[in-house]
């Protein structure tokens, strides 16, 4: 990819007060921009580079420089966390479904109470007023997905073989993204060293690709197998 001449980039000290969320990123801040400017630096490099291009949080880490401050800012971060509960939400009804496909009288009820669940999860990340809050938030729902896994793996529910390995990995690979990002590592060891490639954001995001890639190839055969598996009579 070739890049674009951009504009000055400017340091952590002199970047807007609402982007100086991660002390050890220490240059490479775009400068407050229009819309077409923050279009504009998909083509120049700076330290949001990689997050734009390594996950689906595209608007919040293309938009997030924007002129319009700390309230445009606000609006993004919001819609990026529905983004993240919607995915945490619809990528686990499944999961549930095929686990308790036998428990007709328990499925309905787990699935409405993880919906529920996931909506209050949801409102307390949005808000949170720190990165680890926001994780702590989510970890109800992945609370929530280890009691299925678990009835899953001691045989109390069903589902295809294999599959389970990979939510297991899912919800591994994701907590370590969060932890990592939460810590600020590696950039904590050196900071700027990191600023524009490697550092505990661009981590994060590729962690949590893997962890969606497991998802689908759990519930794939999962929903496959509900298609055609029948429930012994009671």
């Amino acid at each position: 990819m070739a890049f674009l001449a951009g504009p000055r980039l400017l340091d952590w000290a002199s970047s807007p007060p609402h982007l100086q969320f991660n002390k050890f990123v220490l240059t490479g801040y775009r400068p407050a921009s229009s819309g077409s400017g923050c279009l504009r630096s998909l083509f120049y490099l700076h330290n949001e580079l990689g997050n734009i291009y390594t996950h689906g949080s595209v608007l919040y880490h293309l938009f997030m420089c924007h002129q319009g401050g700390s309230p445009v800012y606000a609006r993004l971060l919001a819609l990026d966390m529905c983004g993240v509960c919607l995915v945490n939400t619809l990528g686990a009804l499944p999961i549930i479904h095929c686990t308790l496909a036998c428990r007709p009288w328990l499925r309905p009820a787990a699935l409405v109470g993880y919906t529920v669940l996931s909506g209050v999860a949801g409102w307390r990340a949005l808000t949170a007023p720190s990165t680890s809050a926001r994780l702590r938030a989510f970890g109800w729902q992945a609370g929530a997905r280890l009691l299925v896994f678990g009835a899953r793996g001691m045989g109390l529910g069903s589902g295809a073989p294999g599959s389970l390995p990979c939510y297991l990995r899912m919800d591994a690979l994701a907590l370590l993204g969060g932890l990592v990002n939460v810590a600020r590592l590696p950039e904590r060891w050196g900071p700027g060293r990191f600023d524009y490639w490697g550092n505990s954001h661009q981590i994060m995001h590729l962690l949590s690709v893997g962890s969606i890639l497991q998802l689908h190839a759990g519930v794939v055969p999962d929903l496959l197998w509900a298609a055609h598996h029948a429930c012994p009579l009671d």
